[in-house]
This record gives structure tokens, C-alpha cells and sequence, in this order.
């Protein structure tokens, strides 16, 4: 077997790195909510969402606190009923991860997020991104699209996979006429 075959047998056995996560969780609740990584945590992850080892290429790890989908109790005067109805964020975590670090970092665009790690508080993402300037960037024909105007700020705009996932938009065909172009597009139209 070749070295990313390894790799993804270790990865798919998740009882064999326990110990492993366990022991990073404890550094990473340590860290800041956004460190920037020299190396992937999940190397077929990364290289899986377009993240390359070269030069333009950065990485970084997002801590995002689960949870704060309850409404608030509220105090009198309703039916107990409705006192503790679910909230649904119209954004999933990882498309609020990913804005979270393109602010943090304005100069680059977000190619592409994986789940790093969660425990019973936070979620921890890692995070690709691509500087649109860099030389090595603008000269390869296999990235270099980020380089187009249309592409600035993408993660504001939810083009990335977790931004069309909440969107509602991998999907096609039957049952999906009413997501596209966009949902509030589609606002008070007939079924």
C-alpha cells in the first residue's frame, strides 16, 4: 500500500487515534479561537479539498462554541407550550467558521474547510486558504480561477462547499425547484 492508503486506513479507524485527538484537544482549547497551522492535522482531508503544500497556499485552524440553537425561556404570559421552541441557524457551523477566518485574514480567499475535531463545547475546523496575489498562485492553471474578480470574498457569498451545502444548493433535480437562484428569490412563489 502506498502512503495515502495508510493514512486513510488510520483515519477510518478512529478508535487507534483516541488518544491521539484527546491529547490535541487539550493544546487546542489552550490555543486562540484562530491559529494559524504549519501542517494539516488530516492530511487527505486537505489535499482532498484543494490544499497544496507550496507557496500561497495557508492553513488555519477555527475554534467555533456549539450550541445557542435554544430560544430563550421566556417568562409569562404563553402557553408553556412554546416555551423552548428550536432555533434553526440559517448558517451551519463550518460556513460560520470559514467567515470567521476571512476576516481574520482579508488578503486571502477561502478555498475549502474540513472538521478538524469537536468536543462537548466547540467545533474545531481547519480551513484552506489561497492568497489570489501570490506568484505561484496566479501561474498555476489549476487554481489560479480564485484569481477572477468574481471570486473575491467567495466565502461571503457562500460559494464555498459548507456556504452551498447550507444554501441548499448541491442538490438537483425534483423537490429543489424553489433554491435556485436563491431562496429569498423564490420568496411568495407558487408551488
Amino acid at each position: 500500500m502506498a502512503l495515502y492508503k495508510y493514512l486513510s486506513e488510520t483515519f477510518r479507524n478512529k478508535e487507534s487515534l483516541k488518544r491521539l485527538i484527546r491529547e490535541r484537544l487539550i493544546q487546542w482549547r489552550k490555543d486562540s479561537a484562530i491559529t494559524r497551522i504549519e501542517h494539516p492535522s488530516n492530511l487527505i482531508s486537505a489535499r482532498r479539498l484543494g490544499y497544496r503544500a507550496k507557496p500561497g497556499f495557508v492553513l488555519v485552524r477555527v475554534r467555533v462554541k456549539r450550541g445557542g440553537k435554544r430560544r430563550p425561556d421566556i417568562t409569562g404570559g404563553r402557553r408553556s407550550a412554546h416555551s423552548s421552541q428550536r432555533l434553526v441557524l440559517s448558517k451551519n457551523y463550518q460556513w460560520m467558521a470559514e467567515e470567521r477566518v476571512a476576516k481574520a485574514y482579508p488578503n486571502l480567499e477561502v478555498l475549502n474547510s474540513y472538521k478538524a475535531a469537536k468536543d462537548g463545547i466547540y467545533y474545531w475546523f481547519e480551513v484552506v486558504l489561497v492568497d489570489p496575489e501570490h506568484p505561484a498562485v496566479k501561474n498555476d492553471d489549476k487554481i489560479n480561477w480564485i484569481c477572477r474578480p468574481a471570486n473575491r470574498k467567495r466565502v461571503f457569498k457562500g460559494l464555498t462547499s459548507a456556504g452551498k451545502k447550507s444554501r441548499g444548493i448541491i442538490y438537483k433535480g425534483k423537490g429543489t425547484e424553489k433554491i435556485r437562484p436563491s431562496i429569498r428569490a423564490n420568496k411568495g412563489r407558487a408551488k
